[in-house]
């Protein structure tokens, strides 16, 4: 089962996860297997860390909350939330089958938070070249739809926004996104 985790950060916690980096690295090497994807949000500026995403196949609910809370960030108080839910790999690949490679271009993270009303974009859109990672936000059982998230390249955050439907959810998040792991 996959799963979508995004950990907020708490504002002014850029000196603890740098304190914390290879704890997250060694904590993250755990899970190279299982990772479909991963790394850093920032603000506007493309230089403060606003959160970090993971998504992970895991064998079911309590592992992906495990996952996600015993993280060494969280653990110690860099993260103000934390939302986790599973998650429809559509695209069938992982970050790293991304032919667009891991740089170039900007990154983004889309988050299209349900509205109540029928599920939106479970298809994938006719215009794929920039998507990096697309699914819909599921309950833990699989059955309710609750949102889209979408990992993508794309010229601007607007740009990264049409990838969903308008209108269709009750808000719409666009993040600056980069690709996550360990330096080379």
């Amino acid at each position: 089962m996959e799963y979508f985790c995004y950990h907020r950060d708490r504002p002014g916690s850029a000196a603890l996860r740098h304190e914390l980096v290879e704890e997250h690295w060694s904590y993250m090497d755990r899970y190279a297997k299982e990772l479909i994807a991963r790394g850093p949000t920032f603000a506007d500026d493309g230089d403060t860390p606003t959160g970090s995403v993971h998504i992970v196949d895991l064998p079911d609910p309590a592992a992906a909350r495990a996952f996600a809370f015993d993280e060494p960030n969280y653990q110690a108080g860099a993260y103000r939330d934390v939302m986790v839910r599973r998650w429809r790999n559509t695209l069938g690949r992982t970050m790293w089958d991304f032919p667009g490679g891991r740089t170039g271009g900007n990154r983004y993270l889309v988050l299209g938070l349900g509205s109540g009303h029928a599920p939106a974009d479970l298809a994938l859109p006719r215009e794929r070249d920039g998507l990096i990672a697309y699914g819909p936000l599921l309950s833990d059982d699989g059955t309710t739809w609750l949102g889209t998230a979408v990992l993508i390249r794309a010229s601007d955050p607007d740009t990264a926004r049409a990838v969903l439907t308008p209108n269709r959810y009750a808000g719409i998040e666009v993040h600056n996104w980069q690709f996550g792991g360990r330096p080379s």
